[in-house]
């Protein structure tokens, strides 16, 4: 891995890990890409890197705090107080130099600070200012959650940053703008900054919370205790400000005949990412990722190759990481392309056709784990749709393999939010019983991480 010349920007490595070994007539390709980002610095630095940015200087930053105004954060009173002490707390961990705003979300999007369609830039005096200004939130109106994002694209967009990143507050359903208002508001701002969003209570709807940080590439949870608001909040900003390189791409190259069946990330969450591929020149494809800090993850890239004799090898995909330049022409690092800062080396995902039935048949522990990992996300999703629907025979068969998916991957997190909506007869065969009654938090939880997953023990 190659060294780049600025010590703060973080270097990024790649790892392959597959059975690139099929049968007589064999055609799918699977592989699990770790990609791993270390040495990074943090974002108040002024690092000088076009190449990389596009931007001038970076990975200087922009946040918009979105908190929701509407007339039910006024039940309880305390609700809309914790959400100005999260939001607050959340202002004190910004750091110096960063642009920032506050958005009031209800049926429209108002500025609170620092108004006039600005940003304001993070010190002493405009942290005070803007938590002065957070005093006079107060609950009232409806909830319309595209006329936020719009608003908070068109202030993080007159920054000229590396970093773009939202962090949104809701506590109901979007009852004042139809889904397809916010699927579009989602569509327009993709690609133009991040967003986490948390739910707060539970009277707010999981798909559509879990959606926007899915679409917007951040993250999402629920916060069912209003009391727990600063902590996550101060959390989620800390981590923003370790974000370093934005708008990170994996590149998947495949030679003539080979197919990608898809692309998705692993770990730390499932997200699928095969339907939002841009094309990047012949047999190319690039799959957004967001903005990057001193992290790893995990992707599953499967392709179908054409049928080849035994004893013949191929190449069957070439992967590795791109920053999109201004002007639509990306670089890709450690491939060689452009004029772009090797930050690592590609991977390359192999085919060797054998009649060993042994080597052919035996599957790669990573792609088995995070196979069953993604099955268990789905399990958890469609056990609990089928549980509302009224379907209790067909959730428990969902949920009960949810179950047993969870205990033999070690993924104890979600066996434990697991056990609070069913009982557990046999974790290892997936005998449960759905209780009779559970708490609308518990399930709500289960929901929001159902995606969440563990990474391949050692």
């Amino acid at each position: 891995m190659a060294n780049f010349s600025k010590s703060n920007v973080p270097q990024f490595s790649m790892d392959v890990y597959q059975n690139e070994y099929l049968p007589e007539g064999g055609r799918e390709v699977n592989a699990i890409v770790t990609v791993t980002a270390t040495g990074g610095g943090t974002i108040g630095s002024a690092v000088t890197a076009p190449h990389l940015y596009g931007r001038g200087q970076g990975p200087s930053a922009a946040v918009a705090l979105m908190v929701d105004c509407s007339g039910s954060m006024d039940y309880p009173p305390t609700k809309m107080r914790n959400a100005r002490d999260a939001t607050a707390a959340a202002i004190d961990t910004l750091r110096d130099g960063v642009h920032f705003a506050v958005i009031g979300g209800t049926h429209v999007a108002k500025e609170v600070y620092p108004g006039g369609g600005r940003l304001a830039v993070a010190d002493a005096t405009t942290r005070n200012q803007a938590k002065q200004a957070l005093r006079k939130l107060s609950a009232g109106g409806g909830t319309a959650i595209g006329t936020w994002l719009r608003l908070a694209d068109r202030l993080l967009s007159s920054a000229d940053v590396g970093i773009r990143h939202g962090i949104l507050l809701t506590d109901g359903r979007n009852e004042h703008e139809s889904p397809e208002d916010l699927r579009a508001a989602l569509d327009s701002c993709a690609g133009r900054f991040t967003c986490d969003a948390r739910g707060v209570g539970t009277d707010w709807e999981v798909k559509e919370v879990t959606g926007i940080a899915s679409a917007l590439l951040g993250t999402a949870d629920i916060v069912a205790d209003p009391a727990g608001l600063a902590a996550d909040f101060t959390q989620m900003m800390e981590t923003a400000m370790g974000k370093e390189v934005a708008d990170v791409a994996l590149r998947v190259w495949t030679p003539v005949g080979t197919t990608i069946k898809f692309v998705k990330q692993v770990a730390p969450t499932v997200e699928e990412l095969t339907g939002r591929r841009t094309e990047a020149g012949p047999r190319a494809g690039d799959y957004p990722t967001g903005s990057w800090g001193d992290e790893s993850r995990d992707y599953h890239v499967c392709v179908e190759v054409p049928v080849a004799g035994i004893g013949q090898e191929m190449l069957a995909a070439r992967v590795s990481l791109v920053v999109p330049q201004p002007g639509g022409t990306s670089h890709a690092f450690g491939s060689g392309g452009g004029s772009a800062a090797n930050l690592g080396a590609q991977g390359l995902v192999r085919a060797v056709w054998t009649d060993d039935m042994v080597a052919s048949t035996s599957i790669n522990p990573q792609v088995a784990h995070y196979t069953g990992q993604a099955e268990l996300a789905q399990a958890i999703q469609q056990g609990l749709d089928l549980r509302k629907a009224g379907d209790m025979d067909g959730a428990t068969a969902k949920l009960g393999r949810a179950v047993q998916l969870a205990s033999a991957s070690g993924n104890a997190d979600t066996a434990k939010l697991l056990a609070k909506v069913v009982d557990v007869v046999d974790a290892a065969t997936g005998t449960v019983r759905l209780k009779a009654k559970v708490a609308e938090a518990d399930e709500m939880t289960l929901e929001t991480r159902s995606t969440k997953t563990v990474r391949v023990k050692k």
